[in-house]
């Protein structure tokens, strides 16, 4: 029989005892369950987190096969939340786990994000439109919010806590925003530095063709359960929005950079429309 306390038993004296049983209580919020979403919910299932919503619409095809875990022949056209849930409880046959299999929109997301302590965002970078209305949505629900995407051989994250600015004032979007541009303005405030821009190719807004490899996906969710576990047991070291982290492991570099003025100097206004010209080019 599964006995919890066996089964993670090696996590203690990384957690103590009095927060292992607070991580039981938590309850996290992920949409999407593709690449970045499947391995972030396992991850955390794997530190003794119990207690989920996850949301996806999706099916898995052949396509998902380079980086997705789940994506296997027996789990072609089937919905990837409802795989997840299967997969989760074969770990941990105690988890709570709510699944939205229509993804989220404006009539479910309140319902998506009530009763939740931690959001982690996993949507795909082509719907700006629903990771808006995520991190707004949470935001205004007083509920932290972190992301890890995918730059080439890299991860690029960031923490938004409820007592700074919304994502539109970070990202410096609006409704007038087009979506190309919404993606771009994210993915440069994610990461700054650009350390893959030199050696990543073949990224298409409009077909919504984006490289991906399996090699960034690990480290992105060791980023994620990091991060919940210092928001939510308070733990130090936290460097939430302004600051974004970037970490390439083709070379071999970390930078954890601070924008104060979001992007709205000069600098990275000219870096957003050079990149919408070289993405509008290849489109």
């Amino acid at each position: 029989m599964f006995d919890y306390n066996k089964a993670f038993s090696r996590n203690i004296w990384l957690v103590s005892l009095e927060e292992q049983e607070k991580i039981k209580n938590f309850t996290i919020a992920i949409p999407g369950m593709g690449w970045v979403g499947s391995n972030h919910l396992i991850a955390l299932v794997r530190q003794w987190f119990q207690n989920f919503k996850i949301a996806d619409f999706d099916e898995y095809e052949i396509h998902n096969f380079n980086r997705q875990y789940w994506a296997k022949i027996k789990n072609i056209w089937k919905n990837k939340a409802a795989t997840m849930i299967d997969e989760v409880l074969q770990i941990n046959p105690d988890c709570k786990i709510e699944l939205f299999d229509q993804g989220i929109n404006p009539e479910n997301i309140d319902n998506f994000l009530d009763g939740v302590d931690l959001s982690v965002d996993a949507l795909d970078i082509f719907v700006p439109k629903a990771r808006r209305l995520f991190f707004n949505k949470s935001h205004k629900k007083w509920i932290p919010v972190i992301t890890a995407w995918p730059m080439g051989f890299s991860f690029a994250g960031a923490i938004m806590m409820p007592e700074g600015p919304n994502f539109d004032k970070y990202f410096c979007v609006d409704d007038n925003t087009l979506d190309e541009e919404f993606i771009l303005h994210f993915a440069l405030w994610l990461s700054p530095s650009l350390l893959h821009a030199k050696y990543m190719r073949n990224v298409s807004l409009k077909n919504k063709s984006w490289p991906s490899s399996i090699a960034w996906v690990l480290a992105a969710s060791s980023f994620i359960v990091t991060n919940a576990l210092r928001v939510l047991l308070w733990w130090e070291g936290l460097k939430p929005l302004p600051y974004s982290h970037q970490f390439d492991y083709r070379k071999n570099k970390y930078v954890c950079n601070k924008l104060l003025f979001w992007l709205n100097t000069p600098w990275q206004k000219f870096k957003l429309k050079i990149a919408l010209k070289m993405v509008s080019k290849k489109s």
